[in-house]
């Protein structure tokens, strides 16, 4: 793996590949007494978080905690930057401290690319999520559980398999990062939106588009509800609430129409009712909660690979000797 992880499309198929064996491995930790392995022990992990986050903020601080690392949490608000301090000196301020990975979520689409490339950092830099532009370890974590429920398993991939995306595609960073990652380990993605949702140069993403969704879903493995993002519209994109709905939500009658093995995915938050209605969402064949669980494996493995070594986690002896003891825990 590269240095950084900015974009999903920064991923070769054994890049990706690696990563979610190396998940699949260390997802054996939640069966342990002791969730927790030494790899990481005397590095720090910044969460750098410019928007409102709890899942992925949650998961990589519990990522880095379980493999050792120490971890500071630091929030737009209530900070310096409140105060006007620009991303430059917060990102000095973090390389003084000794930060050995920052994990940023921004505002403003580009935010990490520059941060990875400015040379402000020492360490590396993880993209967790920034404007409408990518979110990879959301892309990482969706695809390890499609693996998952679809049969693959380790070692496996996608190739072959059809995964529609649908709803907000024009304001999804998942959207895109999905498309890109999904496809680079051989599945076929095609994006359902209504025209206003679909963003401008879709055509050069290596996906379908189609804007008929009772169509799509015969033929789907999976689909991934999109929630619609109404924080970062400033016109209307669509008639009613009640038209989208009809039009690009997932009911139970929309559901029975997938191959009985086919899943519903969904990053959230939810707007059960919109995109999704609540017999759905609380469906078996919903794998939003897997999708929680999964995102730790994944972003452990990230860190892993991005700070512990460049080989599998398989290759780690702390992952094939006993389980550590308490006094090793409570380090």
């Amino acid at each position: 793996m590269k240095r950084h992880l900015i974009s999903a499309a920064d991923l070769t198929r054994d890049d990706a590949v690696m990563v979610l064996d190396t998940a699949e491995e260390l997802a054996r930790l939640a069966d342990r007494p002791i969730k927790k392995l030494p790899t990481l022990r005397g590095r720090t992990v910044v969460n750098l978080f410019f928007e409102d986050s709890t899942r992925t903020r949650i998961s990589f601080e519990l990522a880095a905690k379980r493999l050792s690392a120490d971890v500071i949490n630091f929030s737009a608000k209530g900070s310096s930057v409140s105060k006007g301090e620009s991303l430059k000196d917060t990102a000095l301020t973090l390389e003084a401290m000794g930060a050995d990975a920052v994990v940023i979520r921004h505002h403003d689409s580009g935010a990490p690319h520059r941060l990875a490339t400015s040379g402000w950092i020492g360490g590396s830099v993880v993209n967790a999520g920034d404007g409408t532009h990518e979110h990879p370890t959301q892309a990482l974590l969706d695809a390890f559980t499609l693996r998952r429920r679809l049969g693959g398993g380790a070692g496996r991939d996608l190739d072959g398999r059809h995964v529609t995306i649908v709803g907000d595609i024009l304001h999804s960073r998942v959207a895109r990062s999905g498309v890109h990652l999904l496809s680079t380990l051989g599945a076929r993605v095609t994006v359902v939106a209504p025209p206003t949702l679909v963003p401008v140069g879709i055509a050069s993403w290596p996906c379908e588009l189609s804007y008929d969704l009772d169509q799509v879903l015969p033929k789907s493995d999976a689909v991934m509800m999109l929630r619609v993002q109404r924080e970062r519209m400033n016109a209307a994109y669509f008639p009613t609430e009640r038209e989208y709905a009809r039009r690009y939500g997932l009911d139970g009658q929309r559901m029975a129409r997938m191959p009985e093995h086919a899943v519903v995915l969904h990053p959230g938050p939810m707007n059960r009712g919109m995109e999704i209605t609540a017999d759905v969402a609380d469906s078996p064949r919903c794998t939003a909660v897997e999708q929680v669980a999964n995102g730790v494996s994944i972003r452990m493995a990230v860190l892993y690979l991005l700070l512990g070594g460049a080989e599998p986690a398989v290759s780690d002896p702390a992952l094939q000797t006993a389980t550590p003891t308490r006094t090793e825990e409570s380090k």
